[in-house]
């Protein structure tokens, strides 16, 4: 068949089997800035941000900075990052994608597959695009033989393209942990899977070296009874959440950080309200400065002197937190945040009072926008899904539909004006066929049902008021 391989061969190890090339491409992407930027988008996206780690510094006696335990550091998140996240997530995935072909039969199938477990999967998926750049959907089959798919950790995913416009993979490594016991204790094993035309191998990683990972660490990606079959491409698809593939966390991080560090350093500087006021003593009563602020923390007072004809007393010099300031620049901040994240401010000013759909349209413009490029990435990659599906559904019998088209729609999930949609819909009787105008509707989720039950409503009214006509024509074919 076209779309299979044989049974794995036994013979001369390939490139892609070489111990040696598989650790070098490990190690190397463990310690790559692109890994580390996936790291940092989830961290980011979890609320693991760097003002966790910001200590309160000062400038010491030797010029130097160094860092001061005795005042209010307080580490704000305020996460604006994972908000953006999730706006675009629901924005493009929060209502069900819609598939459609020609062939009735196979949208049925494919509507099958792409169930609610699929949305949930494709969601993560999603959120990973833009945390790291590409996530990433493995095709497998469960128990049952029946087709599943899985969810890889992009950090965990090392592609070898075919192409440089990353489209088709030569081959795929995964790396990662598992919790095991030694008797009572707990250790993490890293394990390694080699995913090629030839099958999955895998390994453990131990001592920088590759040991094969129990006694079948060879197997091909499925079997047809007993029989081992592989796919004759990676099942493995590359989500991307732009061309690039660079994660939304490059554009945000430095703006999030900003917008923490300014709410960080306002609470701190109210919290110091002793400390905002400094204190000018004149023939103070006392050790040191350590013993003032006790008494004064204790006490509420401290003891002066006159000395030398020189009163005794203490007078502050006030510097005020000007909270206005603030406001200002945290505001601007999270506006910048919104403008470059391209997503959307739901208490945005247009949203006042009745807004028209012009100005909805108008605030979501940005959001749309990069929703566009998402679509255009998703649907490429939502194409080579369809390859292993048509494959799965020759293989097993289902039919063949490698030649027919399919169209995938993201239903946006966007804040209408009800009341002008609805006006609209009416005012569009005539002009537009009744699916059209049903499928536009704000109240329908699914037009196909909805036109079916439009159908069965107004057969029953035509049975009701045919019934009194019928019973008179029985009547006078009686007499």
């Amino acid at each position: 068949m076209p779309y299979i391989n044989a049974i794995i061969k036994q013979g001369a190890e390939s490139r892609i089997s070489d111990r040696e090339f598989i650790l070098r491409e490990i190690n190397e992407f463990m310690a790559s800035p692109k890994r580390a930027d996936m790291i940092k988008g989830i961290d980011y996206y979890r609320g693991f941000h760097d003002i966790l780690k910001r200590q309160r510094t000062a400038i010491g006696i030797d010029g130097e900075l160094e860092v001061i335990e005795n005042v209010p550091n307080n580490h704000v998140v305020d996460n604006q990052y994972r908000k953006i996240v999730n706006q675009k997530a629901n924005y493009i995935l929060g209502k069900q994608m819609t598939v459609r072909s020609d062939d009735e039969r196979y949208t049925k199938l494919l509507n099958n597959i792409f169930d609610n477990k699929f949305d949930k999967i494709f969601n993560d998926i999603c959120k990973d695009s833009m945390n790291c750049g590409i996530g990433w959907l493995y095709i497998e089959y469960d128990k049952n033989g029946n087709i599943s798919f899985r969810r890889f950790k992009p950090w965990e995913v090392i592609p070898g393209w075919a192409d440089e416009e990353h489209t088709r993979l030569d081959y795929a490594i995964r790396v990662y942990p598992v919790i095991a016991y030694e008797g009572r204790n707990r250790k993490t094993i890293v394990k390694t899977e080699v995913f090629d035309n030839r099958g999955i191998t895998r390994f453990i990683i131990s001592g920088g070296s590759l040991i094969p990972d129990g006694t079948e660490w060879r197997t091909p990606y499925f079997y047809r009874g007993e029989m081992p079959v592989n796919w004759s491409e990676i099942p493995l698809v590359g989500f991307k959440y732009n061309g690039d593939e660079i994660p939304l966390i490059k554009f945000l991080k430095s703006l999030q950080d900003g917008y923490n560090v300014m709410l960080s350093n306002f609470q701190n500087g109210m919290e110091e309200d002793p400390r905002n006021t400094i204190l000018v003593l004149k023939n103070y009563d006392g050790e040191n400065l350590g013993e003032f602020r006790k008494n004064l923390a204790n006490f509420g007072a401290v003891k002066v002197r006159t000395a030398d004809g020189s009163q005794g007393g203490v007078e502050t010099l006030r510097i005020e937190v000007n909270s206005e300031n603030y406001k200002s620049i945290t505001e601007l901040l999270k506006k910048a945040i919104i403008e470059n994240g391209m997503g959307y401010d739901a208490k945005d000013d247009r949203l006042g009072g009745n807004p028209n759909q012009m100005n909805i349209q108008s605030m979501y413009s940005d959001i749309d926008l990069d929703a566009n490029g998402m679509e255009t990435e998703y649907k490429q990659s939502l194409n080579r899904l369809l390859w292993f599906l048509n494959a799965h559904f020759e293989n097993t019998g289902q039919g063949r539909f490698e030649d027919k088209a399919v169209d995938f729609i993201f239903n946006r999930d966007i804040l209408i004006n009800e009341s002008e949609a609805i006006d609209n819909c009416i005012k569009s009787r005539g002009i537009l066929s009744n699916e059209t105008i049903v499928a536009m509707h704000p109240w329908v989720n699914d037009a196909e049902e909805e036109l079916k039950k439009i159908k069965k409503q107004e057969e029953e009214l035509e049975f009701e008021l045919g019934m009194p006509k019928k019973t008179e024509e029985i009547n006078n074919e009686k007499q």
